[in-house]
């Protein structure tokens, strides 16, 4: 099935050099001309436009949108619909909402067409080591874009699933990012404790090191955190400033649509939050209090 790309930003791109590398033909379109000729240089067919990919690909077509979530990826999939023909199939490898990816698979369907939300992991090294890939669909639909999933992902046969009807491959990424936030702010936390006890002068790019081997708390994302260590365990040119992609809030907000406990993942959420107050005013108010109550000492401007 041929394969058409919308959306060359870092991923869309990697995905395109890694299906390229595993003998796939791709049509590639981004609104950035110089995206757009980077990737036919590794070996894509280039098109100025969605319309003009759809015209250059034969039925039945496969393309996959790589845009942000929200607005983009709406308008991206809404041109599409007035542009395919029934049995072509729509593939969402962005961070949309589940519950719009449910809608968006009935509106398809409602014209013949077949669509896939792939919850997509992987990130910058998804090129090199391969995408964990949590797709939702038809078993159809599925078989239709096989192999595609088979290269993107690190095997053939790990790395990927079909984990239920369309909404469920968003609805399993975005848990996956949840969990993401509480494994961050534990590692976060967990050094900044390290760091703090100045009467050891802890190596931290040692001790991560350490625990990357045999330790019940080795991870990838303790690898990453050993790349960051390196060369500045200060982290002197980074402000700690930390975004959510929104994917995390959902977490939070479908726990308690279901009522889930979930503390850790909420907490992490929070923690965000704050990281973008240059001053708590909660924080200021809380000082208050106990200088009211109990006279502690509060700190002044």
């Amino acid at each position: 099935m041929q394969l058409g790309m919308i959306g060359l930003g870092k991923m869309g791109a990697n995905m395109t050099k890694r299906l390229l590398a595993g003998g796939h033909h791709i049509i590639v379109t981004d609104l950035n001309p110089d995206a757009i000729a980077a990737a036919t240089r590794d070996g894509a067919s280039g098109a100025q436009s969605v319309a003009d990919m759809v015209q250059q690909m034969a039925v039945p077509r496969a393309i996959w949108v790589m845009v942000p979530s929200g607005k983009p990826t709406e308008e991206t999939i809404t041109r599409l619909m007035s542009m395919l023909s029934p049995g072509d199939l729509v593939i969402d490898g962005g961070n949309s909402n589940y519950k719009d990816s449910v809608r968006r698979g009935a509106m398809l369907a409602e014209k013949g067409l077949h669509f896939v939300d792939a919850g997509t992991s992987g990130g910058v090294w998804g090129l090199k080591e391969g995408y964990s890939l949590m797709v939702g669909g038809s078993a159809e639909a599925i078989a239709l874009i096989r192999p595609i999933l088979e290269t993107l992902a690190p095997a053939p046969d790990q790395g990927w699933g079909h984990v239920g009807h369309v909404g469920a491959g968003h609805f399993t990424k975005m848990i996956h990012n949840g969990i993401e936030y509480g494994l961050m702010q534990a590692y976060a936390e967990g050094f900044e404790i390290l760091r703090a006890k100045q009467e050891f002068d802890l190596d931290l790019h040692q001790i991560a090191e350490i625990w990357r081997f045999g330790s019940v708390v080795r991870s990838w994302l303790l690898d990453l955190t050993a790349n960051a260590l390196e060369a500045d365990q200060e982290l002197s040119d980074i402000k700690g400033w930390v975004a959510d992609s929104g994917e995390g809030r959902w977490t939070v907000q479908e726990a308690i649509d279901q009522s889930v406990p979930a503390p850790v993942i909420t907490l992490s959420l929070m923690a965000r939050f704050t990281s973008r107050q240059d001053e708590s005013y909660a924080a200021k108010l809380l000082a208050a209090m106990r200088n009211q109550f109990g006279g502690h000492a509060v700190k002044r401007e």
